[in-house]
């Protein structure tokens, strides 16, 4: 990574969406691009993206002691996993000049957690914005997926990785549809931030329409 030190603060952008939406592999391809103009860019995920994150992560992800996890806790999981890694990683990359892009942040937990299973929105908002203090993503892209296209995609993955559906991924479709919906109600809520993509284009497409919004958007 090339250093940054501008002394402005650097640029914050999420990735979100339902499950296999190509979330990952578009924020991979956007810090390539970034990085061949010289700027220095850091990768996180959520949950983890720290070691007490990446603890965190496995237990909501897997849950090995087998006690079914309740919505309040599951919750407040997240959000500590989310204020580690705003503490430790994020706030001091944006503090440098840094631009910072996450797979996944506090958008995802209102959208699993508040619309998926039933927390109340307006509280689960209060929370994350607890959580994550000033560091609110500068741009977030919304890959939107058809639900179908997006398990054909995940089983595949999980096929040709060999290893079982996560968790949250073995949800029921009705929890998977509120958790989509619920994404829709968040970029029209916040339009400023919010940028929605369609996500079941050519992966090739879909790296250069969020290009052009991060020049016209991000770097100006």
């Amino acid at each position: 990574m090339t250093g940054s030190s501008t002394g402005q603060r650097g640029r914050f952008i999420s990735f979100e969406g339902p499950e296999g939406g190509g979330k990952t592999t578009q924020a991979q391809r956007l810090i390539a691009r970034l990085q061949a103009d010289g700027l220095e860019v850091l990768y996180t995920r959520e949950p983890g993206g720290t070691p007490t994150g990446e603890v965190i992560r496995d237990l909501l992800q897997h849950n090995a002691s087998g006690e079914p996890i309740s919505p309040g806790a599951e919750v407040l999981l997240f959000a500590a996993s989310r204020a580690q890694l705003v503490a430790h990683v994020i706030a001091p990359a944006l503090a440098r000049g840094a631009w910072v892009v996450c797979d996944r942040f506090a958008d995802s937990t209102t959208a699993y957690q508040g619309y998926g299973r039933g927390f109340d929105i307006e509280q689960m908002i209060a929370i994350n914005a607890f959580a994550i203090a000033d560091a609110s993503p500068d741009l977030t892209l919304l890959l939107d997926v058809d639900l179908d296209e997006g398990f054909r995609r995940i089983t595949d993955r999980h096929r040709e990785k060999d290893t079982p559906l996560d968790r949250i991924e073995q949800e029921a479709r009705e929890f998977h549809d509120r958790v989509r919906g619920g994404y829709l109600e968040l970029a029209k809520r916040w339009p400023e931030r919010f940028r929605k993509i369609n996500g079941m284009r050519n992966p090739d497409d879909i790296e250069q329409e969020i290009w052009e919004l991060i020049c016209r958007e991000c770097r100006g």
